[in-house]
């Protein structure tokens, strides 16, 4: 079973990918983490497969906290999600052990193709 980690302050966004990872892979067990300090618990005591991060979190920084993650675990692979989609932040995130890097618009965009095309008629 694959355990996913959402770490992002915006709790409408953490609920909003939760139900998508769930409608389309229900299998997954889910936790969210609305900070670093609530993060970096939840890594250790979870144990995540995945690990959505947020860059912008109340008490610090989610690429700081990629690259501790990654240096706990190295087979935890880490997506930064994020609103920020300029080319020196992906070239930070990757400085930073993060293993992709998609805007949330990219990503909602892709999710509601995804999620159109499974519509029952």
């Amino acid at each position: 079973m694959q355990k996913i980690l959402i770490v992002d302050d915006n709790i409408l966004f953490r609920r909003l990918l939760r139900e998508t990872l769930h409608f389309q892979f229900p299998s997954l067990t889910i936790s969210e983490a609305k900070d670093v300090e609530e993060a970096l618990q939840m890594v250790l005591a979870f144990h995540p497969d995945l690990v959505f991060m947020d860059i912008q979190l109340p008490d610090g920084n989610g690429l700081k906290l990629t690259r501790l993650i990654k240096d706990l675990n190295t087979d935890v692979k880490v997506v930064i999600l994020t609103s920020y989609d300029q080319p020196e932040y992906r070239d930070a995130a990757f400085r930073h052990k993060a293993d992709h890097y998609c805007s949330k618009d990219s990503f909602m965009s892709l999710i509601s193709t995804i999620l159109s095309t499974n519509r029952v008629a």
